[in-house]
């Protein structure tokens, strides 16, 4: 009878408590983020929901649940681009290709690295002054176009007989944004020896070209004189020079001196005018402007022949086109060629599967580091604080002593929207970049690791606090439960002591 009186209490303090007390709000799951794709990775992330785990039993593995893997890239076999001669792969309605002379040539979207279509592509030719993409690559970040420069005769010394020229004079003061327009416009290959005396000598620059290179995954080039001019075992290729290219049109800077038709050169006291000698940007020498053409460079040598790095926009889509030697057509063949190329692409939009990306090959050991992040953060963000406390590094978010810091692979020239970055340091660690990526938690943007804590398990302490906020507003009712369940008890007992109280004074 008592048991059954404290039970009657016990439910209907639990029924009042209930009723009275507001239950609180499920907190509702992040709407869904739209994809965020990178312009310098191309790879498409999502942001996980951080509450996803607090609807997985305790029993169950976070797997369990059928969590959706991290968007793969979409599927391009690298090794067709090292097949002999043309490759393309057209689906229903694709245009026909127009013939090329070309010994090597490659048609790639600027934004996404796709090659859709190619001859050749890693037939490794001398590049003339194509190269200069490469050398501008390397050094324009290094000097304010406002800086003045006044340039000493040793600068001008080793000039290759017959090179193209600007018309640098030695004892003369120009700006760094003179010496560039030298470059790009007029080809001069004395504004890149005083440039290139200006970042460490002739040959530092050769070495800091080539690692240039292998960091954009452009691994047919060798550089030897840093201007383009022809030298024994100086080689690049077509796929390398759209490397050059597209990496060059992420840079407003670059893309300002590639796209310039026309500018004041100074001299001294007075100034004369230089014109750009890629003529599908001015329309010199009766080759028609191209539309919509931003440049890039061209080149000439007589080992070269005639070589042009060219992209263009139209609408939302901008092509990067390279062409190396035409063996028919005379020397303005390839601007025509490249014409028809871009044309070409821009008419197969959507029609042709890629043969190719002009991004750098990842290997197994370094997976995206926001697909890992976003897929470990919907994984393990309810279980992070068990999982660590299990393996010995204590309480979430804390590091074991001895470890390393978790380090990131960096970018060389890359920012979150696949634009070079001028002036900030490459990106560190992955889960932080996959945090800005994602969706900010309540309070506000990821954060770096704090002091003496590895990057990866602080991540995981984070992870799991932004998940808590879900797992205890789903364990909140039986909380409320027990707690009305004590009370009720507490009333019973006291009316128990109470009823026996008045029994004995009676």
């Amino acid at each position: 009878m008592i048991v059954t009186s404290a039970v009657r209490h016990a439910a209907a303090g639990s029924a009042a408590l209930l009723f009275v007390l507001p239950v609180p709000a499920a907190v509702a799951s992040p709407a869904p983020t739209a994809p965020s794709i990178s312009s310098a990775s191309s790879v498409v992330s999502f942001a996980p929901s951080v509450a996803s785990a607090s609807f997985l039993s305790p029993g169950l593995p976070a797997s369990a649940v059928g969590e959706p893997a991290p968007p793969a890239r979409r599927s391009v076999d690298p090794a067709r681009l090292d097949r002999r001669g043309v490759q393309v792969q057209p689906l229903a309605g694709a245009p026909r290709l127009p013939s090329a002379s070309a010994l090597s040539w490659v048609v790639a979207d600027a934004t996404t690295g796709e090659v859709l279509a190619a001859r050749d592509a890693h037939r490794k030719l001398p590049p003339a002054s194509t190269l200069k993409t490469l050398f501008a690559l390397t050094a324009l970040p290094h000097h304010d176009p406002s800086e003045q420069h006044t340039v000493a005769d040793s600068e001008l010394t080793g000039i290759g007989a017959g090179s193209s020229l600007v018309g640098i004079k030695e004892g003369y003061t120009y700006k760094v944004s003179d010496l560039w327009n030298g470059v790009f416009l007029s080809s001069g290959n004395d504004a890149v020896h005083v440039l290139a005396a200006m970042n460490g000598g002739w040959d530092a620059m050769a070495r800091k070209m080539q690692e240039k290179a292998r960091s954009l995954g452009a691994n047919d080039t060798h550089v030897v004189s840093p201007d383009g001019y022809d030298a024994p075992g100086q080689v690049s290729s077509a796929y390398d020079l759209a490397v050059f290219g597209r990496a060059g049109l992420q840079d407003p800077v670059f893309t300002r001196y590639c796209s310039t038709r026309y500018a004041d050169f100074p001299a001294g006291s007075w100034s004369y005018g230089i014109a750009n000698t890629n003529r599908l940007l001015t329309g010199e020498n009766g080759v028609e402007r191209y539309p919509g053409l931003i440049g890039i460079k061209n080149g000439y040598t007589s080992n070269a022949g005639n070589t042009l790095v060219s992209a263009a926009k139209r609408g939302d889509r901008t092509l990067v086109v390279s062409v190396m030697n035409p063996q028919e057509g005379g020397g303005y063949a390839v601007y025509e060629e490249a014409r028809s190329l871009l044309d070409w692409g821009f008419e197969a939009a959507g029609r042709v599967r890629p043969v190719g990306s002009l991004l750098p090959e990842r290997t197994e050991a370094e997976p995206d580091a926001r697909a890992v992040a976003a897929a470990r953060e919907g994984r393990d963000g309810a279980a992070a604080a068990p999982r660590a406390e299990a393996a010995g590094a204590g309480p979430a978010g804390k590091a074991r002593p001895g470890d390393s810091p978790a380090k990131g692979t960096p970018v060389k020239g890359a920012s979150a929207e696949g634009t070079p970055d001028r002036s900030a340091p490459a990106s560190g660690s992955p889960v932080r970049d996959a945090a800005a990526a994602g969706s900010p938690g309540p309070d506000g943007p990821a954060q770096g690791a704090p002091a003496g804590e590895a990057p990866e398990t602080a991540a995981l302490g984070k992870d799991a606090s932004a998940a808590a906020p879900s797992g205890a507003s789903a364990g909140l009712p039986l909380g409320l439960i027990g707690a009305a369940c004590a009370a009720a008890l507490g009333l019973w007992g006291w009316r128990r002591r109470a009823s026996t109280g008045d029994s004995a004074q009676e």
